[in-house]
């Protein structure tokens, strides 16, 4: 399973997680170090962290980021997209490089 989220908190910043730009990198920045701490194939753009494994797994890593993302707020906004494959390992970077093999050959 790949699966992206985005995880952010908003409304009222709980005491000593006050941002003075507004900005949630602080939040972000935890959310993302869980992730790591995993040990779970992943990566992080802009937008979305995707991580790679089983079902379980996967969404224990997504609940422990989101919880910690709560102490910066009183709500959570979480979005998720999977792409659910039973069987396919090293997707993460298999379905990029399927992708930029196929723009090659189309510009040949």
């Amino acid at each position: 399973m790949l699966l992206a989220f985005s995880v952010a908190p908003s409304g009222q910043p709980a005491a000593g997680a006050v941002s003075v730009d507004g900005s949630v990198h602080d939040a972000v920045a935890e959310a993302v170090k869980i992730v790591r701490d995993s040990g779970l194939p992943n990566q992080t753009d802009s937008m979305f962290t995707t991580i790679e494994g089983e079902w379980d797994e996967v969404f224990d890593v997504v609940k422990r980021a989101t919880e910690a993302v709560g102490k910066y707020g009183n709500r959570v906004s979480l979005v998720i997209k999977a792409d659910i494959r039973p069987g396919y390992t090293g997707e993460l970077t298999g379905k990029v490089e399927r992708l930029e093999r196929a723009i090659d050959e189309a510009g040949e």
